[in-house]
């Protein structure tokens, strides 16, 4: 789904426009496209296969809600269904004050992890659970060969992840625990990006962090003071390498599905494989 694709949506969806004249105002365009309209935020899915998953973004919002855990807000209780993509719409957040920082993560997560189970069912963390959709997405965009090691890799380390003796006591997770995903309001840091809210170890919200250190460059201080925060270092955990890993598979087959006309994409795809192959964690790898 490209940004002109999504606009089509979004005018479906009658939220094309945030006033006279004043076009809705992309803010990023991955998994889902996310739009400024107003005072709202409106995502629109890739495709149907995301419903299930907004139906119970919007769920999670309101459950983090009442347990009075700072996270981005429902305006509207229900996805709407455009065409086959699903349309959540949200509370727009003030202004920034100041970019997230590893030490504001660690802090919300304290909070989640320290929540029980909620009412309705929360899925698995499945980190792997992407990656055929995002090859299958990549289509001839990328080698069939580098596509048949990743699935060989996904199946290996889903089989050692499943055989884990977790440090902590398993339970809500945010799934995709990064600083990008907290918005720093005037009252202090927010959980944004809800959709893969699981029921798992919480190791894999902590890997995460890790894994930024070792190969997108964060500084060894940032990590220290993620660590401090929280209270433990996932690295002291026997099995941390096996999440870790996991998660380097779905990182670079997520970048496989915007291969298909983005030459950008397609580079840091190759990077990302050659350095698995290799078995190089030197190699530094480049947000996308």
């Amino acid at each position: 789904m490209d940004e002109a694709r999504a606009r089509e949506v979004l005018a479906g969806a009658g939220l094309g426009q945030a006033g006279p004249g004043r076009a809705a105002e992309l803010i990023s365009l991955g998994e889902n496209a996310v739009f400024a309209v107003g005072d709202l935020v409106v995502k629109v899915g890739r495709d149907a296969e995301l419903l299930d998953r907004a139906r119970r973004e919007l769920e999670i919002a309101l459950w983090l809600s009442e347990a009075d855990v700072p996270a981005v807000r429902a305006a509207e209780p229900r996805p709407l269904s455009v065409d086959g993509h699903p349309v959540t719409v949200w509370h727009r957040l003030p202004a920034a004050v100041r970019p997230a920082e590893p030490r504001d993560l660690a802090a919300l997560l304290r909070r989640v992890h320290a929540l029980p189970a909620p009412s309705f069912a929360l899925p698995r963390r499945e980190l792997l659970g992407g990656v055929e959709r995002w090859l299958r997405l990549a289509g001839d965009a990328i080698d069939p060969v580098d596509a048949e090691y990743l699935r060989a890799r996904r199946d290996g380390f889903a089989e050692a992840a499943a055989a884990l003796t977790p440090h902590l006591p398993p339970g809500p997770i945010h799934g995709d625990a990064l600083p990008r995903n907290v918005h720093i309001t005037p009252d202090g840091p927010v959980l944004v990006d809800l959709e893969t809210f699981s029921a798992d170890l919480r190791e894999h919200d902590l890997v995460v962090m890790a894994l930024s250190r070792d190969r997108y460059g964060l500084p060894a201080e940032a990590y220290e003071a993620f660590t401090a925060t929280y209270g433990w270092d996932v690295r002291d955990w026997d099995g941390c390498a096996v999440l870790r890993g996991a998660r380097e598979t779905a990182s670079c087959a997520w970048v496989a599905q915007h291969a298909p006309g983005n030459p950008k994409a397609l580079a840091e795809f190759e990077r990302r494989v050659a350095s698995l192959r290799d078995g190089d964690t030197t190699v530094r790898w480049h947000p996308f």
